[in-house]
């Protein structure tokens, strides 16, 4: 078994392909990280912010190039724990199902609904059975710090907020939209799930920005979503996302004191050990490793 993960700071934040050049990280290093998961998104971007190491990854590669659906959230997350990172933070574009998370708000998501069905959604499988609690998907530290870093760079920040995800591509019809407020939503994207899940499966402490593009198609005297909006909201926020980076980095605490998810599958683990499927296990060398080190 491995040691438990060092006291230092090192956060990888998953989001739009600009963000890392935007930031301007001290000694960047873009790196390709291979996955048995198959292709990541893209390379890595790492580097510092002042003392605490920063690992960039672009959620849909370079250029926005790959569709929800087919981001490979599985392989992401694991070259994010093969390169050392502590933390996950998401950056991601959403959708309003409330008059209060205005187009320009900022949400810290705290809870999931997926409605997502072609994906992937956790690393264990056949030969090797994992059941992690996901009451609470979002780190609460995680998620004070960032909110915390998101009203300093000048932000309007909601502190809570229930993310409804769906498949996409396409955006939700005004009867779904309507659902999905009467269920209790508050936001909607395409991207939350499964990455907050196999974060968890990882021993991640994952946390959601959410950042407010739009108003869903719940309002029935106004248009349907239209991505050039979507996009022209996108940009004005997008130095605002890059500067609550930066002030995370600097407002974190000079050590880092271990989080209740760091070992997230200490008894999550069921399968007995003389019926484990060993390739998988292998497999698993970075997102298990506390359990398994390197090789079991």
């Amino acid at each position: 078994m491995r040691a438990e993960k060092s006291t230092s700071w090192h956060i990888g934040v998953i989001g739009g392909s600009g963000l890392a050049a935007g930031i301007e990280l001290e000694d960047a290093q873009e790196i390709a990280v291979a996955s048995p998961f198959g292709e990541p998104s893209g390379p890595v971007v790492t580097g510092r912010i002042g003392e605490v190491r920063m690992t960039f990854l672009a959620r849909h590669g370079k250029g926005h190039a790959i569709p929800p659906s087919r981001v490979n959230y599985r392989a992401n997350i694991d070259v994010l724990k093969r390169c050392g990172v502590t933390d996950v933070v998401a950056l991601s574009a959403i959708g309003s199902l409330t008059e209060e998370m205005a187009p320009g708000h900022m949400v810290m998501v705290d809870q999931f609904i997926d409605r997502t069905t072609q994906r992937v959604s956790s690393f264990f499988d056949t030969g090797l059975v994992a059941h992690v609690s996901l009451a609470d998907p979002v780190c609460e530290r995680l998620k004070g710090l960032l909110a915390g870093a998101a009203e300093l760079a000048g932000g309007e920040v909601h502190q809570r907020g229930t993310y409804l995800c769906i498949e996409g591509p396409q955006f939700s019809t005004r009867a779904e939209s309507l659902m999905y407020r009467a269920w209790g939503a508050h936001v909607i994207g395409m991207t939350g799930m499964p990455e907050a899940r196999l974060a968890r499966e990882a021993e991640l402490p994952y946390a959601m920005l959410g950042m407010v593009t739009d108003y869903d198609c719940w309002r029935e005297d106004e248009a349907g979503v239209e991505v050039s909006h979507v996009l022209e909201v996108m940009q004005a926020n997008a130095e605002l996302a890059r500067t609550a980076v930066r002030n995370l980095a600097h407002h974190v605490p000079a050590v880092r004191e271990p989080s209740p998810v760091d070992t997230a599958l200490e008894h999550a683990l069921i399968t007995a050990p003389d019926a484990r499927d060993r390739k998988l296990v292998h497999k698993l060398d970075a997102v298990a490793c506390r359990l398994f080190g390197e090789r079991d």
